[in-house]
């Protein structure tokens, strides 16, 4: 008998930013490998669309609003969870701002901190609550969505690049010492793909074409491409895999193709 798996039956996930983009995708796809999916984001009715899709479509999910850059609404996501699971299984750290595109000396000390507050003290504030209450049901798995910025920095990204070097760093770092847990911890590695956050990159005509030409795949990701890596580190299959990065780029790491 083949094992499954990939099955993710019984267990608790958390998706943060997930009302589109690579978050709902990810969402639809542990729900249709049977997990009860928790999404997360800021607006309640953007939430309930995509819970009520993944319920018609036959998986299980329930919709809890949280900002991710503001601690008491994480410490408030973690104790609904808790209250009404008893338990968290998976937590992807999605939910990510990058509202500053130009050079980086003229980056907004407002800008800074907004950043920094979502896509840093955001993401390792849920890791420390959700690896908390995974270390009380037996282990758990935390994937954190980094992306390709966080190793060779994005053009007019600077502030963005940077704080997705610290998610990477801070992958490693929770993956030592949640170890003992049994709590996993890895990061996927986006490169461009087609969502609302990327758009100003991929509705830009003349900023598209040059980036394609770093992309040895020619294209642009879609986000249900990116999902099935955060399904692997999610599931039995990835058993022995903490504290690694997993890139899904078309290749753009790797060096263009000029």
């Amino acid at each position: 008998m083949a094992t499954q798996l990939f099955d993710l039956t019984g267990r608790v996930a958390l998706i943060t930013g997930a009302s589109r983009g690579i978050g709902r995708a990810t969402a639809e796809l542990l729900a249709g490998q049977g997990a009860h999916v928790i999404v997360s984001s800021r607006k309640q009715e953007d939430l309930d669309a995509v819970a009520a899709s993944i319920i018609a479509a036959g998986g299980k999910a329930t919709a809890i609003a949280a900002h991710q850059g503001e601690s008491a609404a994480l410490k408030n996501l973690i104790a609904e969870i808790s209250t009404q699971f008893g338990r968290l299984d998976i937590l992807v750290n999605n939910a990510a701002t990058n509202p500053y595109f130009g050079h980086i000396s003229d980056t907004d000390a407002g800008m800074i901190d907004k950043t920094l507050q979502v896509n840093i003290k955001g993401y390792f504030e849920l890791s420390a609550l959700a690896s908390k209450l995974m270390k009380k049901g037996g282990g758990g798995s935390i994937i954190n969505i980094a992306s390709i910025n966080g190793v060779r920095p994005g053009m007019f990204q600077g502030i963005y690049s940077i704080t997705k070097a610290a998610v990477i760093n801070m992958t490693l770092a929770f993956a030592k010492e949640c170890a003992p847990w049994k709590v996993r911890v890895n990061a996927v590695l986006p490169g461009l793909t087609d969502t609302k956050f990327a758009s100003a990159l991929t509705k830009n005509e003349q900023i598209l074409k040059t980036a394609l030409q770093s992309i040895p795949l020619g294209r642009v990701a879609q986000p249900a491409e990116i999902a099935p890596a955060i399904l692997f580190l999610a599931s039995d299959a990835a058993s022995y895999v903490t504290g690694t990065t997993l890139t899904v780029d078309g290749g753009f790491l790797a060096g263009g193709l000029a």
